[in-house]
Order: C-alpha cells, then sequence, then structure tokens
C-alpha cells in the first residue's frame, strides 16, 4: 500500500494514529509514505502513483476513487490558509486555497500550511483567514481536504473510521520536534491543532457543495 503524506502540523494527530494503528511489522514496512505538499500529493493520486491521501477538497469533485467523510476542516478560524493584503499571488503548494481565495474575492498572497501559521503568529493583522472569511459569508465550517482511495477501500474504510473515533494523543517529543524545526512554541501547536476537524458532518458536506458548485 502507498499513502501519500502531507507534512504539516495539522495532520500531525493522524500520523501519530496511522503508526499505532498499523501493528503489523511487514504491514508497516509495505507502506510507503511519499512526503510533499498538498497539490503534489494530489498529482500523485490522480496518476494512481498512491493509493490513498487526503487530497483537495477542489479536486476531489470528479473521478475514479473513493472519499470518505474524512478530511481536514476548519469549524471558523484555521490560521494555516491566509491571504497577505497586496498584489495577487498563488500558492503553489495549494489548489483549494487558491480557488477559495478566488471564490471570496479576495486579492493578496495566499500562504498555507505551517510557514503560514508562522506568519499569522507573528503578525496577524496582515492576514486574512480564509476559512474564516468562508464562516462569516455562510456561517458553515470549511473542507479544505478530503481522505480519498485510489483501492483498498475496505481497509481504509475501517481505518477512518477508527480515526474518527479514536482521541489521539501527540507525544510531547514530536510536539517539541515540530517546534523546533516550524519555529513554532509547542504552546501555539496545541491551540492551533484544537482549530482543526477530521470529520466531514451535514454542515461541513452543505458547504463543500456550496464551494464546489461555484
Amino acid at each position: 500500500m502507498l499513502f501519500g503524506k502531507i507534512d504539516y502540523i495539522n495532520l500531525a494527530p493522524f500520523h501519530v494514529f496511522l503508526k499505532r494503528y498499523i501493528k503489523n511489522s511487514q504491514l508497516k514496512q509495505s507502506i510507503e509514505y511519499k512526503k510533499s505538499y498538498p497539490s503534489k500529493i494530489n498529482r500523485l493520486f490522480k496518476t494512481r502513483k498512491i493509493d490513498a491521501a487526503f487530497i483537495s477538497s477542489i479536486e476531489s469533485k470528479k473521478g475514479n476513487f473513493h472519499c470518505f467523510d474524512a478530511g481536514i476542516v476548519a469549524h471558523e478560524e484555521i490560521r494555516s490558509v491566509l491571504v497577505k493584503k497586496g498584489a495577487y499571488q498563488r500558492d503553489s503548494e495549494s489548489a483549494t486555497s487558491n480557488a477559495l481565495a478566488k471564490v471570496l474575492g479576495i486579492d493578496g498572497e495566499v500562504i498555507i500550511g505551517d510557514k503560514a501559521l508562522k506568519a499569522y503568529l507573528l503578525d496577524k493583522d496582515i492576514y486574512n483567514d480564509l476559512a474564516y472569511l468562508w464562516y462569516q459569508r455562510y456561517q458553515l465550517p470549511f473542507v479544505f481536504a478530503r481522505f480519498c482511495v485510489n483501492k483498498n477501500r475496505c481497509y481504509y474504510q475501517k481505518l477512518i473510521k477508527q480515526f474518527l473515533h479514536t482521541r489521539v494523543k501527540i507525544p510531547q517529543y514530536i510536539l517539541h520536534r515540530y517546534a523546533k524545526k516550524r519555529d513554532i512554541p509547542v504552546s501555539e501547536i496545541r491551540a492551533y491543532l484544537r482549530l482543526v476537524n477530521y470529520h466531514i458532518d451535514n454542515k461541513s458536506k452543505k458547504s463543500l457543495k456550496i464551494f464546489l458548485n461555484q
């Protein structure tokens, strides 16, 4: 099985869970983590070079694959999908965030991921949080990504179901590793992860439909 890994803080709980979920040592060895940013993971998934991944919502609209009710969801703010005031510039790492900025009519530099979170913490007043702007307009959460599979659907269905029913505690050493590598305090990482949800509920589905139909 080939799993595409987006190495952002917002998916740290899932990656911790995944390591604990896989008990069989041979299966652990057989799973290849392809680390990259969202737009590249989208391409790898669409060309079936990986079996499963969290892919950008806008890329999950059509295709010969299955998506579960799991993803990356912001109920209000998210702090890691921002637009900086100024000349328009896309973030090459994201498809959904660029599209969201366009839908909302927001001009500026689109920044996503851990670098966006760090920028927000340094000077939040010069950024617009796209998830919060979406919430202000529709009073709905925003779905940035969905967990989708090309194959091994039954296996991943069981995995995702258990993940959504598991309260994952991230070990201190992993939090400190992220803090050191991203230059973000552990306390801010914890606060940020409280903003991220993984279950695509009915409100999230309604929101996703609105976004994909624009």
